[in-house]
């Protein structure tokens, strides 16, 4: 692990925003007081509201790229092929890491020559409580793997991840398809069908403090994603089961139904774009969802 006098240059921050200049420039200032001095990358989803100016007089030392557009979680990849370190972390404008968290995951990754991506526990705000994601990442029904430091998982937070940058650009990095909203498992089926580990480090935390509570149309966003991941990787019936469900759900959420007709006009993309995973990876995603219907019913 690197000394706090001495730069950690084995990972990168990559930071996607659209319009939260201040909320931004925090996770900056807090990123640059990290022990380990990682290089950051902000990619910029065509603010609107002086960000890229604001972040050039205040951190002159980040990269700033232009996306070019909004386009949503995939704008990653940008950051993610920019990059030049081994590994990459994720930071949204509202997140930040722990101070000794990226040294701790660099040396996990070190260690664990198949690990593709480490999903880190979270806090809620600078001093609060733990996510409830972390239990549910902890109680993994998975088989553990001897080759990964943790229970492996096919879920994460995008902001709360460190990735093998090898690893992400083979899977692919995140699909366009999504926007933001639910786009991980995709990448994390992804990862597995290419061999990498992807698993749930405790002592690796990232703080995730959001502002003004849950996003205007997010849940039927989320609904739609995942309805989408089941028409790109998983089997027939599994796609038909998930439409089948949100149709029925539809009838009195007005959120499915804003997710069924926005599922619609994406599915030709997705049936296009549609392909089986291995296997092994497809029981592991089949024992995940018995998991979470048992935890439903």
């Amino acid at each position: 692990m690197t000394s706090p006098e001495t730069a950690d240059g084995r990972t990168t921050v990559v930071v996607i925003t659209h319009d939260r200049r201040d909320q931004l420039l925090g996770t900056l200032d807090r990123l640059a007081g990290l022990p380990e001095r990682p290089p950051v990358i902000v990619v910029d989803n065509a603010s609107t509201d002086g960000t890229p100016e604001a972040v050039a007089a205040r951190h002159p030392a980040v990269s700033v790229l232009a996306a070019g557009g909004n386009l949503g979680a995939c704008a990653r990849n940008l950051g993610v092929r920019h990059a030049r370190t081994p590994y990459v972390a994720f930071s949204d404008d509202d997140s930040w890491w722990e101070p000794g968290a990226l040294a701790r995951a660099a040396d996990l990754l070190d260690r664990h020559p198949r690990l593709g991506l480490l999903a880190a526990g979270v806090r809620v705000g600078p001093d609060g409580p733990p996510d409830p994601l972390n239990d549910l990442l902890a109680a993994s029904p998975l088989a553990p793997a001897a080759d990964l430091p943790g229970p492996p998982v096919l879920g994460f937070l995008a902001c709360a991840a460190v990735a093998r940058r090898e690893a992400y650009l083979q899977a692919g990095g995140y699909h366009p398809i999504f926007f933001v909203g639910g786009e991980e498992t995709l990448l994390a089926y992804d990862l597995a069908a290419h061999g990498w580990g992807v698993c749930h480090s405790p002592d690796v935390v990232a703080v995730h403090s959001p502002v003004g509570g849950v996003r205007p149309g997010r849940p039927a966003v989320q609904l739609r994603n995942a309805a989408l991941t089941a028409w790109l990787r998983r089997p027939l019936a599994v796609a038909l089961r998930h439409t089948r469900r949100l149709a029925v759900r539809a009838r009195r959420d007005p959120e499915a139904r804003a997710a069924l007709r926005a599922l619609a006009g994406r599915l030709p993309v997705a049936l296009r774009e549609r392909r089986a995973l291995p296997p092994a990876v497809e029981a592991a995603a089949r024992r995940l969802d018995l998991d979470l219907e048992g935890a439903v019913s």
